[in-house]
């Protein structure tokens, strides 16, 4: 059975996890088979900490670098860093359209009233920014995709696929934001790369999945 994540860094106070996708981060109280919060029970033994240190989470087809608490210290000292937005997350997402170089989306997200589960944008929402830099396009089969690195100022549920599909260039393999599946990809294109904080910075390679993508193109 392939692994739900790869630790890359650990010390006495914390981890980095490359999270494969598909994995559900939390249990929030149900019995979610196979989430990360079970896995790192599992690793690593009951911590006792609230989600098992999970202090921000990736959607369940999202890959890429998480930071989990192993302190209750740490853990107040990283949700005050998320708070004050002191951690950089940076992703590479590959999206339907031919972006301009790049960008800056600055929109509001609130639950969707129409379609349990989704996300929109609304006027009543909460701010959400997304700021994007064009890395590469691609042409095929008459289409064209554009590779972008996405930072993501503030941390929306679903923020990156909700402002991208807003403006007309939703993710390729993403769905239920508008986009198509690609040669066979059933997830979306979205790989959180690096993480930045605390003066240290954490990256990862794009998920292989996902580079099998970019090799076809």
């Amino acid at each position: 059975m392939e692994s739900k994540a790869k630790i890359i860094y650990k010390n006495r106070e914390m981890l980095i996890l490359n999270k494969a996708a598909g994995v559900v981060c939390t249990c929030e109280g149900r019995e979610v088979k196979g989430s990360l919060e079970e896995w790192l029970k599992s690793e690593l033994g009951n911590n006792k900490l609230p989600r098992q240190g999970i202090v921000h989470r990736l959607d369940k087809g999202t890959s890429g670098l998480m930071v989990v608490a192993r302190t209750a210290e740490f853990r107040a000292k990283i949700m005050k860093l998320f708070k004050n937005r002191q951690i950089k997350k940076e992703y590479w997402a590959l999206v339907e359209g031919d972006l301009p170089q790049n960008g800056v989306i600055k929109v509001p997200i609130h639950r969707s009233k129409y379609q349990f589960g989704r996300f929109a944008v609304r006027e009543d929402g909460k701010e959400a920014e997304t700021h994007f830099k064009l890395l590469e396009k691609y042409k095929f089969e008459n289409r064209v995709y554009s590779l972008v690195e996405v930072d993501l100022k503030t941390g929306r549920t679903h923020q990156i696929r909700v402002h991208f599909s807003y403006l007309g260039w939703p993710l390729v393999g993403d769905t239920i934001y508008g986009g198509h599946s690609l040669l066979g990809l059933q997830r979306p294109f979205l790989h959180a790369k690096k993480l930045v904080f605390l003066d240290k910075s954490y990256e990862s390679e794009l998920a292989l999945d996902l580079k099998k993508i970019i090799a076809q193109l």
